[in-house]
């Protein structure tokens, strides 16, 4: 263990791995293997060693957040009652946040105290395709200037104000558009949890407020460039191979490729796309993080950075 000179104390995940000696495993392995995203070789030790103790620690955090509030609720003289503890995880295409978001819904939902968990993706606040076109925004998809930041500010504020019900936009990876007259409902979870590429973004000029300030806890799930592009070549493949055969796929264009074109397109869209995202937006907030997961080139995750209190 060490983090000196930094504000995060860093763990192997040997030394991670000991801190929730007593948390039974909430989930059976079949359950493990249909939460893990393509390409990802998610296993039941990967969830013992580091999201296990992960769950027990954000459920600290929000049991603790609980009793603050019920204790400033009585400072003021007040009954309201308490408002979500939510959850921001972020990082690259292809670096598993999404995995990681959903298991975490997984397992805090197995918590006594915390059984309704809700997850939304960024993605639903996406701007709709045309728009994106008429912008001149489309090959700068998921960059900050994509999404409708003030829909997605004014989603999570309503969540965390407890309001009783919050819709979302509901995108579809197939088409690679946001459903007309599809919704995602969230009433009064205990835990949200926000994952997207760019959730931990400071607030852009102009603007007193970003999503980020609304968050009690941050993830950032990070890994080296090199392995995060290899990680995008090879889901480009299994994808290929797979959704993109569907006629209704957006990608389906992509589908008769070789496997040489394929491996060009991939290694086109990463340099072109989203290695410049995750250069110039999504790995700069890193250091905004509550915790970080760094994965080593096997996907796993060898080291957990957690900010100083």
């Amino acid at each position: 263990m060490n983090g000196h000179g930094t504000p995060f104390v860093e763990l192997d995940r040997a030394d991670w791995a000991t801190l929730a000696p007593t948390t039974l495993l909430p989930l059976k392995e079949t359950e493990i293997v249909q939460l893990r995203g393509i390409g990802e070789p998610l296993d039941i030790n990967e969830v013992t060693d580091v999201y296990l103790p992960l769950s027990r620690l954000l459920n600290l955090y929000a049991a603790n957040a609980r009793t603050l509030h019920r204790a400033t609720s009585g400072f003021l003289g007040e009954r309201a009652r308490p408002t979500p503890f939510v959850i921001g995880v972020a990082g690259s295409v292809a670096v598993g946040k999404s995995t990681t978001a959903r298991l975490l819904r997984e397992m805090l939902a197995r918590w006594d105290d915390t059984p309704r968990v809700e997850l939304v993706t960024t993605d639903g606040f996406l701007f709709p395709n045309a728009e994106l076109n008429r912008r001149g925004l489309m090959e700068r998809k998921g960059f900050p200037e994509s999404y409708d930041r003030r829909a997605l500010l004014r989603f999570v504020s309503a969540v965390k104000s407890g309001a009783p019900e919050v819709r979302s936009p509901f995108y579809s990876h197939l088409s690679y558009d946001i459903v007309p007259d599809a919704q995602i409902v969230v009433r009064q979870p205990d835990i949200l949890i926000v994952e997207g590429l760019n959730v931990l973004q400071p607030p852009g000029p102009g603007h007193g407020l970003a999503v980020s300030d609304l968050f009690d806890f941050t993830i950032y799930v990070d890994a080296r460039t090199q392995d995060i592009a290899r990680w995008y070549e090879e889901r480009f493949l299994k994808l290929q191979r797979g959704a993109f055969a569907n006629p209704n796929s957006f990608f389906h264009r992509y589908a008769t490729l070789t496997e040489d074109e394929a491996r060009g397109k991939a290694r086109s869209i990463w340099t072109s796309i989203n290695q410049p995202n995750l250069l110039q937006n999504i790995r700069p907030t890193r250091s905004r993080a509550t915790l970080v997961l760094r994965k080593d080139p096997t996907h796993a995750v060898s080291k957990v950075l957690l900010r100083k209190v």
